[in-house]
Order: structure tokens, then C-alpha cells, then sequence
């Protein structure tokens, strides 16, 4: 049987992606749902006898959306819906089951169950107990492709859940190792569905007459929205961008925040019209929030594995926050002395965290180049999926506007990192008093490490 189905390239990807978790979202209007039944019926051809479950979190949801929609597209010649028990029977022996979970104890209905596929329709509804239980129930001693297929908008009781499972952990578009198989995120926005566009245009339009915060999750796509949010400037579709191969004439610095508790380093090349790109990173130490317990690096293993990670590149310039120049009562050293010797040379940049904040503003900001083409002045490569992550979590104090919240601890270590260079390359680098102050610091730290015979080591300009 033939059929004539309009389909978007988000949907010919999410229809294609072989992934065993597979998340399309994003943005309304990207025909998430429609993409979902597509695929559904496909498969269910191709696999004759499979069996697949598609959920709703609640039963008016479901028989307004789902299965109202379904049976607009599925063909009757070869395709019969049960009402009474939300299933429907394809003549090559496939089953697609209507499911929904008003209540955790919900899932228990599915105990006994085996899916080829289980398909979310608004993922982010269902709380992180009911996923993870419901995909236990794809099984199977045939042979046809296991899969999890979930489609949504941010926002909802399982947001967090989900960005830090799909969005945060990967590359977006990209296949990424997850516990028990590999995942993707196939982002989509109102725009991706020219079909929508063509006989919509003005769905747009209504979507910017919501409230800010809905604004940013059904018309952006917007998976970093909260209250609190330090860096609402920051966006992935704008920062985070498609790596490259950096060019050697590429002006190459390395950016630090080292304690105890955590070593988190970016690598960042500044081409010559000055735009900066985030494009590798070290991130290693204590860290229980993620689901690890390891411990923190001493300065000569945090030395080592800098210089493992940066694989002899050729730096321009180590930045470090003021404290690791304060020296050791016991021992007289500093802590970037010791980095030094041990061939980590670190020069000193500003401890001033609102000129810091507002250096990395200024970075984040999107302005129009010499080309009439719109782009921030910092980029982020999508391996640098910590920065990434930690950007879009960073919240306000709430005591000082101006300044950053420095809990959650762990969140805090790469925005001061990046922190550094920025107020680096903004200040010392524009302003003369600055630079006079910086060269003068650096200076005295270049004199007492010559006392040791390592000053060969230090960058002074």
C-alpha cells in the first residue's frame, strides 16, 4: 500500500534515528505528535506482529490528541481501533495500545507488559519514576529493534529530568552513550514544519503574545528556563555551535578554576576579527551532585592532566583566578607556583566577580559582523557539554543582583572559569590602565619563579 504523507526533515530524522532512547522536542509547532503516529504506522508495517505503546500522562489527553488524530491518518483497509480498550489492530497481526498514567501507581498496569516500542507523547509530564519504569517493559525475545521513542516541550514535572538526560549529556543530533544504549535529542522548532508555516503564518505571532517564561519554551525551544536564571542571554541555538578544525593561526588560551573540590579547564582560540570559541574542556573532581563520588585533584595531578588533555597544543596564555597566587604559609609556595614548575605557567587575572559577570555579558552578547550576519562574540563547541550545562543552570544571588549564586557548588566552576578569560580579555587586553596593572602583576610572580630557575616558564608581556 502506497501512502501520501507530508513530512518535515525533523520528522524523516526522528522516523530514521535507530537510537534506543530517541527524544524529539523542543519548541510547538514541530509536529512532534504527528511525527510520532507516522512512525508508529510505519512500523508496525514493517514489523508485522510487533507491538508498541503510546502514552499520554492523562486519558483526556490522550483521546483529544492521540487517538483522535491517529485515526484520521491510519488507513481502515488495513488498520482496526478498539474504543473500549484504547488498542488498535493492524491486519498483519500489529498492535498499538493507547496508554496513560494519571498516578505513579499507574504504571503498574503495565507490569506484565512487552513493547517492541514505547513512545511519550509530552514527556516531560511523566515524572522520572514513570519512565524509568515504563521502558523496563521494552522487551522481547523477537527480533525486531527495541526502542524508546519520546517526544516533548521543555517545561513540566519531568523537565529537569530530561535535560539532564538527553539535552545535557550529549551533543544535540548527535548519537551519545547512555546506560543501556546509545541516545539522541532531534531538536525542532515551529519553523522546522514549513508545512505549519505555509498554512499557519501567523502561528507565530500568537505564540509572542505569552508570558516570557512560556515564550521561551513554546516559541524558542528554550530548555533553560527557570527563575533565578543568571544568564537569560544565553542561548544554545546561538552559542552553542558546529565544531571545526581550529587553524593554527587561531590565538589559543586555556582557562582555569582549581580547587580541591574541582579542576574545571576550557580551552578557548580567538580568530583574528577576535571572536572566542569555547572548544574543548576538563572538568574532573568531587562530585556527588552527578550521580559520582570521586575525589579532587592535587596540584601535580591536575597539572598532568592538563597536559594530557591539551596533547601539545600551543598556548598563548594559562589564565587563574588571584588565589592560587597566594602563598602557603608552610610551605611559602603558591599554588600557582607549583602549576609553574610543573609546567603549567599561570598568569594572574581579576577577582572582581561583577566586572567578571558582566565581561562574560558582553561576550554572550549577539551583534551583526562585517558579513550583515548576527552571531555572539563567544561561541561554544557542543563537546564542551559541562560549560554548556552549568551556563544554563547558573543562578542569581539572591542577595546581589549583580553577582552569581555560588551554590549549588558544583554548577559554579566552569562560569567562573570562563569568568576569568572574559574579564581577561575585556579589561586587560582593552584597557591600558589594565594592562599596566596585569603586566606588572605578572611581572613580580615571573621574578619569583626565576628564583627557582623555572621563570623561562611565565608569559610576561
Amino acid at each position: 500500500m502506497n501512502f501520501d504523507f507530508n513530512i518535515t526533515q525533523k520528522q524523516q530524522q526522528f522516523i530514521q534515528s535507530e537510537e534506543f532512547e530517541v527524544l524529539f522536542g523542543g519548541a510547538a509547532g514541530g509536529g512532534k505528535s504527528y511525527g510520532q503516529l507516522i512512525d508508529a504506522l510505519l512500523f508496525a508495517l514493517k514489523y508485522p506482529r510487533s507491538k508498541q505503546l503510546i502514552l499520554r500522562r492523562t486519558f483526556p489527553e490522550l483521546e483529544k490528541s492521540l487517538v483522535r488524530e491517529h485515526l484520521k491518518l491510519y488507513p481502515r483497509e488495513i488498520y482496526t481501533y478498539h474504543p473500549s480498550f484504547h488498542s488498535g489492530n493492524f491486519k498483519n497481526g500489529s498492535i498499538l495500545d493507547f496508554g496513560y498514567c494519571d498516578n505513579e501507581t499507574d504504571v503498574f498496569k503495565y507490569q506484565s507488559s512487552e513493547y517492541d516500542v514505547i513512545r511519550f507523547d509530552e514527556a516531560t509530564h511523566f515524572t522520572e519514576f514513570m519512565y524509568l519504569y515504563l521502558i523496563s517493559r521494552c522487551r522481547g525475545a523477537n527480533k525486531f529493534p527495541k526502542q524508546i521513542k519520546s517526544s516533548t516541550n521543555p517545561g513540566g514535572v519531568g523537565h529537569e529530568f530530561f535535560k539532564k538526560r538527553f539535552i545535557d549529556a550529549g551533543p544535540w543530533n548527535e548519537s551519545f552513550e547512555g546506560v543501556g544504549g546509545k541516545r539522541i535529542f532531534i531538536p525542532s522548532r515551529a519553523e522546522d514544519n514549513k508545512f505549519l508555516m505555509e498554512n499557519d503564518p501567523n502561528y507565530i505571532k500568537r505564540l509572542e503574545n505569552l508570558s516570557q517564561k512560556e515564550k521561551q519554551a513554546l516559541l524558542y525551544g528554550d530548555w533553560d528556563i527557570f527563575e533565578g536564571r543568571f544568564f537569560p542571554e544565553f542561548k544554545r541555538e546561538s552559542h552553542v555551535v558546529k565544531p571545526f578544525d581550529i587553524p593554527k593561526s587561531y590565538r589559543r588560551y586555556v582557562t582555569l578554576d582549581y580547587g580541591m573540590d574541582m579542576l574545571a579547564v576550557i580551552w578557548i582560540a580567538v580568530d583574528e576579527r577576535g571572536y572566542s570559541y569555547c572548544y574543548k574542556e576538563l572538568y574532573e573532581g568531587r562530585d556527588n551532585s552527578m550521580g559520582k563520588d570521586r575525589r579532587g585533584h592535587i596540584v601535580s595531578e591536575a597539572a598532568k592532566r592538563i597536559k594530557e588533555v591539551n596533547d601539545g597544543e600551543k598556548i598563548y596564555l594559562f589564565l587563574a583566578p588571584p588565589d592560587l597566587f597566594n602563598r602557603n604559609r608552610d610551605t611559602g609556595k603558591s599554588t600557582a607556583l607549583i602549576f609553574s614548575q610543573l609546567g603549567i605557567p599561570l598568569v594572574k587575572t581579576s577577582n572582581n566577580r561583577i566586572n567578571g559577570w558582566r565581561s562574560v555579558r558582553e561576550a554572550l552578547k549577539t551583534e551583526v559582523d562585517e558579513q550583515g550576519v548576527k552571531r555572539p562574540n563567544l561561541m561554544i563547541f557542543p563537546q564542551c557539554s559541562n560549560l554548556i550545562r552549568c551556563m544554563g543552570s547558573l543562578q542569581y544571588d539572591s542577595k546581589n543582583f549583580e553577582d552569581a549564586a555560588v551554590f549549588p557548588h558544583e554548577i559554579t566552576h566552569m562560569p567562573d572559569a570562563l569568568r576569568g578569560y572574559c574579564v581577561f580579555n575585556r579589561g586587560s587586553m582593552k584597557g591600558k590602565a589594565d594592562k599596566k596593572d596585569f603586566i606588572k602583576d605578572n611581572f613580580r610572580f615571573a621574578q619569583e619563579s626565576d628564583a627557582l630557575g623555572r621563570g623561562d616558564e611565565i608569559v610576561v608581556f
